[in-house]
C-alpha cells in the first residue's frame, strides 16, 4: 500500500510531475501529456489542498480507482475538491500515452467572490471518478477552449480585472458541466434505468427484511455504497430520471411499504412501526402524516 502524498501547494504537485514551477502561484494549466511519474510507480494515493479539473484523453493505461476500473481512451472530465483522498493504481507494463489538460485552482484564489462560496455546491465534485463526464468531440473542444483562456488571461500581465475575467471563464466552466452531466444522465439510459433498477430492488429487499427493525432506516449513504456509486450522484441521477432526490425515493417506498402492512396485516401501528425501523411508533405516525395527510389509523380505517 503506497503512502499517502499531501500536495499543499501548486508547486508541490507540479515538482512531482517534472515540471516547473507555475507561473502563478495560485492557478495553472498544465499540459497532461508533459507528466511524467517516477518510473517505479505504481499505487499512488495522494490529497491536495486545491481545486483540480482534470480532462484526459488517449490514456491507453487502465486505472483503477478503488475497486473500479476506470479507462481513459476518450475524453473525461473529472472534478476534485481539497482534501479529498485520492489514489490510481497503474499497470507499470502499459506504456502510458496520455493527453489533456489540468487546471489547478488553489481556493485562495477565489477569495472575496461569490464563487468561493458556491463551487461548492457543484454536485459533481464530491463524485467518484469512475462517474466522471464524458465528453462528446464538441463538448470538449468547448471545455479545452475554456481552459486555453484561463491559461492565457493568468500568463498575461495581471491586473485589477484578471481575477474576475478568470472567475467568470470558471464560473462558465461549471455551468457547461453541469448541462453536460445532465445530457449524460439522460443519454445513458441503459445504466441509468439499470441503477434505478438496482435501487428498486434494493429497497424492496430492505423492507422485506425481518431484522430492519434492529438496522434501523437505510440511509442515502448506505444505499449509494450498496450501489458503488457516491451519494450524490445517485441523488442527482434520480433527480434527472424521476425528479426526486435518494431520500425522497427511499421515503416513498417506505410508505408504499407501510401501507401494504397497514392495509393488508393485522399488525398494530407499533410493530409496523418497529417493522420499518422506526425506534418509536409516534416518530413513525408523524412521518407517515407527513407524506399522506393521514394518520396510520386514518389510513388504516378505509380497509375496515
Amino acid at each position: 500500500m503506497a503512502d499517502t502524498i499531501r500536495f499543499r501547494t501548486l508547486h508541490d504537485l507540479h515538482r512531482y510531475y517534472g515540471l516547473p514551477k507555475p507561473e502563478h502561484p495560485l492557478i495553472s494549466l498544465i499540459d497532461y501529456s508533459k507528466v511524467t511519474y517516477p518510473a517505479d510507480i505504481s499505487d499512488l494515493k495522494w490529497m491536495q489542498d486545491f481545486y483540480m479539473f482534470a480532462l484526459k484523453r488517449n490514456v491507453q493505461a487502465k486505472f483503477n480507482y478503488g475497486q473500479q476500473p476506470y479507462d481513459f481512451d476518450s475524453g473525461v472530465l473529472s472534478f476534485f475538491a481539497p482534501q479529498q483522498l485520492l489514489r490510481v493504481e497503474i499497470d507499470p507494463g502499459i506504456n502510458i500515452c496520455q493527453s489533456g489538460w489540468l487546471l489547478l485552482l488553489h481556493p485562495d484564489f477565489l477569495w472575496n467572490t461569490p464563487l468561493a462560496g458556491q463551487i461548492r455546491s457543484y454536485d459533481f465534485f464530491q463524485y467518484k471518478v469512475n462517474e466522471a463526464l464524458f465528453l462528446s468531440e464538441k463538448e470538449e473542444a468547448v471545455i479545452a477552449g475554456i481552459f486555453q483562456n484561463i491559461e492565457k488571461e493568468y500568463r498575461s500581465n495581471m491586473d485589477r480585472f484578471s481575477q474576475s475575467l478568470i472567475v467568470n471563464q470558471l464560473e462558465f466552466l461549471l455551468i457547461h458541466a453541469d448541462r453536460f452531466y445532465n445530457r449524460q444522465f439522460l443519454t445513458r439510459k441503459i445504466s441509468n434505468h439499470q441503477v434505478l433498477h438496482k435501487l428498486e430492488q434494493l429497497l424492496n429487499a430492505y423492507f422485506s427484511d425481518d431484522h430492519l427493525g434492529a438496522q434501523g432506516l437505510p440511509s442515502v449513504q448506505g444505499v449509494a455504497d450498496e450501489l458503488n456509486i457516491s451519494a450524490n450522484y445517485l441523488s442527482t441521477l434520480l433527480k434527472v430520471l424521476t425528479g426526486q432526490s435518494t431520500q425522497q425515493f427511499i421515503h416513498d417506498k417506505l410508505i408504499e411499504k407501510a401501507k401494504e402492512k397497514l392495509s393488508a396485516t393485522d399488525l398494530s401501528v407499533a410493530e409496523i412501526a418497529y417493522s420499518l425501523g422506526f425506534e418509536h411508533s409516534q416518530s413513525f405516525s408523524k412521518f407517515f402524516k407527513s407524506k399522506t395527510s393521514q394518520t396510520p389509523v386514518e389510513f388504516r380505517s378505509y380497509f375496515n
